[in-house]
């Protein structure tokens, strides 16, 4: 049955609570009155804005009620930006913490750099887009204003990947990752390699001028190596690796990250991944990165050692949850730089809590356990000086950020 439904907040995916969070309500914001029909998850569907916020703005991309790759367009930029730095500053209080927080720093649109498209054969033909909001139903996305143009360039070669190599059963996971060669393409979940399927793939990736096209992990052809740059390294990464997800977020990030470890000469590097501040730390510093992914640290230190006027690189692979760097390990350093996954470092931020470290530079894409994280650090007398919440990820709900801890 329909009711009037006034909205709440925000909730961590961006949509709409009432009823104290018993209620979900997409594409709302908070202050606004809808009529609605609740259904047994808690979802409001039929929704129909009854009084708008004043921070709502007409969507600019054709697709986004039917696309789930944003979920926050309707939302004045005003909105987003302050919104964003409140999640980050409501999970700090739930610490007992606060801090100073910087202007938010967001990408611009049409500047993702690296997606996950999917893939699916059909009746008709193919389909290659985006995942539609809570649903595996795909979308196509012809006007996206997320994906560099250079991304949106090679769907055409996307959907002849699809007919080459998907069974109707299959759904490919395209990740698209513009470089400096040119976009390199890595595809899971298609058939199995054989001889017409590889001389297909390796034709297609030629005429749509690929740097490099993946398939199930194996590289199929490199026509040109689809190196990323970091500081004055070129960096060789493996098919599908992580990369920040556009340059302009990338930027922001290594900057806050620079200026935390100030003039510190001795540097170590947790979570490295494929060395985006290590490299350019190394610069003026002597830099160990840490990075649990062999494949990962290779890449880092092929580049390194290619790379004029660095510092000392040394790197190890190694699980930093089941086996933390210890106080003794982190004596010799001036200065921690740490960018875990989501997850957070619950252990590793107590070997660094028990060590003599004065400085520590955080990058985290989970507000949650960075909070909790940042606890553990306080109450080992780490002061949190200031937040910089980073908006790589424009329309969406996540929430990037930086921030400097001093004892």
């Amino acid at each position: 049955m329909s009711r009037t439904i006034t909205i709440e907040r925000l909730g961590h995916l961006g949509d709409g609570l009432a009823d104290r969070g018993a209620l979900r309500v997409p594409l709302t914001l908070p202050g606004e009155v809808v009529e609605g029909t609740p259904v047994a998850d808690g979802r409001v569907t039929d929704t129909r804005i009854v009084t708008p916020s004043p921070d709502r703005v007409r969507a600019p991309c054709p697709h986004f009620r039917t696309c789930g790759g944003c979920a926050l367009q309707h939302a004045s930029d005003r909105f987003v930006t302050d919104w964003k730095a409140g999640v980050v500053q409501t999970a700090l209080a739930a610490q007992g913490l606060q801090a100073p927080f910087r202007p938010v720093l967001t990408s611009p649109p049409r500047s993702r750099r690296r997606a996950v498209l999917a893939g699916r054969r059909t009746k008709s033909g193919t389909l290659v887009g985006l995942h539609a909001r809570a649903s595996d139903t795909i979308v196509e996305i012809p006007g996206c204003l997320l994906l560099d143009p250079a991304l949106m360039a090679v769907i055409p070669a996307l959907r002849e990947a699809v007919a080459l190599g998907a069974s109707r059963s299959d759904e490919l996971a395209m990740t698209v990752t513009l470089t400096e060669g040119g976009v390199d393409l890595s595809i899971k979940g298609g058939k199995p390699m054989e001889a017409a399927l590889f001389a297909g793939l390796a034709a297609l990736a030629e005429r749509a001028g690929l740097a490099r096209l993946s398939w199930n992990g194996d590289v199929v052809v490199t026509l040109c190596p689809p190196v990323q740059r970091f500081g004055v390294a070129r960096v060789l990464p493996p098919a599908g690796a992580f990369l920040q997800a556009t340059r302009e977020g990338e930027a922001a990030l290594r900057d806050a990250v620079v200026e935390a470890v100030g003039d510190a000469r001795h540097i170590v590097d947790l979570f490295s991944g494929l060395g985006t501040f290590s490299l350019p730390l190394a610069a003026g510093a002597d830099v160990h990165a840490v990075e649990g992914e062999v494949a990962m640290t290779a890449a880092l230190l092929a580049g390194a050692r290619q790379a004029p006027g660095l510092h000392r690189v040394t790197a190890e692979t190694r699980d930093l949850f089941r086996r933390p760097l210890l106080p003794d390990e982190l004596a010799r350093f001036d200065a921690i730089v740490i960018d875990p996954p989501r997850a957070g470092c619950e252990a590793q931020a107590r070997e660094i809590a028990a060590s003599a470290v004065k400085v520590v530079a955080a990058v985290s894409c989970n507000p949650v356990t960075f909070a909790r994280d940042a606890r553990i650090l306080g109450e080992a007398g780490f002061r949190l000086d200031w937040v910089q919440v980073v908006d790589q990820f424009r329309w969406s709900p996540h929430v990037e950020l930086a921030a400097r801890f001093r004892r």
